[in-house]
């Protein structure tokens, strides 16, 4: 039964006309951080993306994928490590990470956010600067848009 009451939630969300607005930002926020990435070195799988999420191949970078995780991690970005096609490193290493922008999205981040997102990022894999600088950077954006509150868009 709570699946049921769970998939009502999500369907009465969906049939909210902020929702279609919503669904615009986050495919707006994920095209934007993936120019970004790219033109700081970062190749995506795609060339891009036209939905919410984006494949990172790391492979130029000299970092794996469960590497790259676990650093963006300690700076409290969160994300997938993920094979990449012909992946030399295999599943359980991998050559890649993947990024989405639903939750940056919801915590109502948009253009201007995106980039400083895109830079952490590319701080860390690049390993520019200390991740704790990264984290701190990151701190102050999750305090400026609260995941409860004002900013959530739904």
């Amino acid at each position: 039964m709570h699946i049921i009451a769970a998939k009502a939630v999500a369907f009465k969300e969906a049939l909210d006309p902020s929702f279609k607005a919503y669904q615009r930002q986050v495919v707006d926020n994920a095209s934007l951080l993936a120019s970004l990435l790219m033109d700081n070195g970062i190749r995506l799988v795609s060339g891009g993306t036209d939905n919410h999420l984006m494949l990172v191949n790391l492979s130029n970078k000299g970092i794996s994928g469960k590497d790259a995780e676990a650093m963006l991690g300690l700076a409290g970005i969160t994300v997938n490590k993920n094979s990449v096609p012909n992946d030399p490193l295999g599943p359980s290493v991998t050559s890649g990470v993947r990024i989405g922008t639903p939750l940056l999205t919801s915590r109502g981040m948009g253009k201007n956010e995106m980039h400083e997102v895109a830079s952490c990022i590319c701080d860390v894999i690049d390993k520019k600067c200390d991740v704790e600088k990264v984290r701190s950077r990151v701190m102050a954006l999750c305090r400026a848009f609260p995941l409860y509150g004002t900013n959530r868009n739904l």
